[in-house]
């Protein structure tokens, strides 16, 4: 029993001694990371690391009560405490080297993009990923170490000695000694229970239970990496949450005129009916990049091609990732705090889509992107949504398919994209084309130095591209019937800008191109999902099965808001107010304006249930 105290406490040392140098190494997601700030995570997340350490100690506790009456062999014990070193030291560098990147502790999404490792390891270099593993190696040697010297069992080879003993009062003593310890063992199985349960009220052990802060950082370095892990690992893949908060009447009267699918007296923008399309999604491009954020020196030609076509001044994105936002602008479908639509394509190919409706309308399609279509299932999308050609990696020269971490720069990409529209001859029939640029995305590997700030540096290129592009399309032919829709895909986490920030949301969406008929702005709030309705709308063409998509600029839109979802998170902004809300901590983690959260957060709620039923449904 010893052994099994000995072995239990070391592993919650290890989990403390974890969340310290996870703080330590990550401290850059928090202006100040004081000693009393590290002393509270630790304390908070005491009880997560308490539950968890129960975990592992169940083989170990199984192995010692059967040496009460058997021989077990050492090499058991070795072996599983091997295991152990190598699963805590995968999931304590894993957690501090991703956590940087994604901003979330350790889940297992990660293991969807295992399937791509050469895309998923794109964001850094060969030496930083040498450094991960021999970490790895290093920790996992220490940790095996440390069990071996410290948690060395008792074992209990007597049993068979003792039967051949002449001395039947001695082994009969023994026996009894047995059965005293097995029942022991047996009266500790409801106390490991309950201490993984985290008790025995209706609430179980869970993630937000350590929450204490309104620094997010803080509250993720209370949470146990492993739990963290374990907890998604059942919610990962196709699994959708079904989020269950209203009955159907509540739920109706919550999202009433929320989501009207109908264009009704819609305001013209464009001069034809039938314009040529091409949609440019910005990799990570966010407000905080732009005017909007205050730095008109990183983006400087997008700050002026917004001033030059109709600009969306109050456009906001649905989500954090790139296969959520390429879903959210092409088929208007929302985004959820879990799973990814695109990874799950027989839910996919059932959405709408911008292309599979202008399709039917005798637009030929094409998608473009400069990495691995196959990434994240989007070859399985892109295709289902209706786009005919391909361009990606694959179809460039070799020297070229590997001019950026993630594949061929956007220049690259833009050139060849020219080349295609310059190609299109007016009589051969309307088109419609999509870019997704890659090249703004870490590891912000761009072939110039304009700015001293790597990742300002990577969006100015970006927006460099974009002009250059901008610029030669406007002396081509094509130009007089071309509606040019350029958005990003999503923000990104940087600096003092994250989910509880109002701008990380925040996008600039414009329509450029001969079709448009004025120069205007627009300052209804939006979501990027609200494409699909808005344009479709102005083309005279139904939008009915765009559930979730809303014609921005018809008389009936008369209950703006934008709604976004992170890792089980959500935001909510409405005309004057914004909220965003932690699913895990069921608390506010931030809000602005008049309209208070308690009237926010039902509505958001119900959205949440909405569209989770509706994506279980399909």
């Amino acid at each position: 029993m010893s052994y099994l105290i000995r072995f239990y406490l070391l592993t919650v040392l290890l989990f403390v001694a974890a969340k310290v140098v996870f703080m330590l190494a990550c401290h850059e997601a928090t202006p100040v990371l004081t000693i009393a700030d590290m002393w509270q995570a630790v304390r908070h997340g005491l009880s997560l690391d308490l539950s968890t350490a129960l975990y592992f100690l169940i083989v170990p506790f199984l192995l010692t009560a059967a040496t009460v009456w058997l021989r077990v062999p050492r090499w058991l014990y070795s072996a599983y405490d091997g295991v152990m070193a190598v699963a805590l030291a995968l999931a304590f560098v894993a957690d501090t080297s991703l956590y940087p990147f994604w901003q979330f502790k350790l889940d297992a999404s990660c293991l969807g993009y295992l399937s791509n490792p050469t895309e998923a390891m794109a964001s850094v270099t060969t030496g930083y990923l040498l450094v991960r593993l021999a970490a790895v190696v290093i920790v996992a040697g220490v940790i095996f170490a440390l069990f071996r010297y410290s948690a060395i069992p008792l074992f209990r080879y007597n049993v068979i000695t003792k039967r051949r003993n002449n001395d039947i009062s001695k082994f009969r003593h023994h026996e009894k000694f047995r059965l005293a310890e097995t029942l022991l063992y047996l009266l500790c199985i409801p106390f490991i229970v309950v201490g993984i349960r985290g008790g025995v009220s209706e609430s179980t052990t869970n993630i937000g239970q350590v929450y204490f802060s309104q620094n997010q950082f803080l509250n993720h370095s209370a949470v146990n990496p492993v739990f963290s892990f374990l907890s998604s690992l059942s919610k990962s893949g196709d699994y959708i949450v079904s989020y269950d908060y209203y009955d159907d009447d509540e739920l109706a009267r919550l999202t009433e005129g929320l989501y009207d699918t109908r264009s009704i007296s819609p305001d013209t923008l464009l001069n034809t009916r039938r314009p040529n399309i091409l949609i440019i999604l910005m990799e990570s491009c966010g407000g905080q990049f732009t005017e909007l954020g205050g730095h008109p020196e990183i983006t400087p030609r997008l700050n002026q091609l917004c001033h030059e076509g109709i600009y969306f001044t109050e456009c906001y994105a649905n989500s954090w990732r790139t296969d959520r936002g390429v879903i959210s602008t092409l088929s208007g479908y929302p985004s959820f705090p879990t799973v990814s639509v695109m990874k799950i394509p027989e839910k996919s190919r059932k959405l709408p889509s911008i292309a599979k409706s202008l399709k039917a309308e005798g637009y030929a399609t094409a998608f473009y992107h400069g990495g691995d279509i196959n990434f994240t299932n989007m070859r399985s999308y892109v295709v289902s949504s209706g786009y005919e050609h391909l361009n990606w990696k694959a179809d460039y020269p070799r020297e070229q398919q590997s001019t950026a971490q993630w594949g061929v720069r956007d220049d690259l990409v833009f050139s060849r994209l020219l080349r295609d529209i310059k190609a299109e001859a007016p009589s051969s029939g309307r088109w419609m084309k999509t870019m997704l640029t890659l090249s703004s995305h870490e590891p912000w590997d761009v072939p110039e130095q304009v700015l001293d700030d790597k990742i300002y540096n990577a969006f100015h290129y970006l927006d460099r591209c974009l002009g250059t592009f901008i610029d030669s399309l406007r002396l081509t032919p094509q130009w007089r019937d071309l509606l040019v829709v350029i958005l990003p895909d999503h923000g990104v986490r940087y600096k003092d800008i994250g989910e509880t920030t109002r701008l990380y949301n925040h996008i600039p969406m414009l329509w450029l191109g001969g079709a448009v008929r004025s120069v205007r702005s627009i300052s209804q709030v939006c979501n990027q999902s609200d494409l699909p309705a808005t344009l479709l709308g102005q083309l005279g063409l139904p939008h009915d099965e765009f559930t979730f998509s809303r014609d921005v600029v018809s008389r009936n839109y008369r209950r703006p808001m934008a709604y976004h979802t992170f890792v089980n998170g959500m935001t909510l902004i409405d005309a004057d107010s914004f909220m965003a809300y932690d699913l895990d901590a069921g608390a506010c983690l931030a809000h602005e304006g008049p309209t208070p959260p308690d009237s926010l957060l039902p509505r958001a709620k119900a959205l949440l249930q909405l569209t989770s039923h509706d994506l279980i449904n399909k």
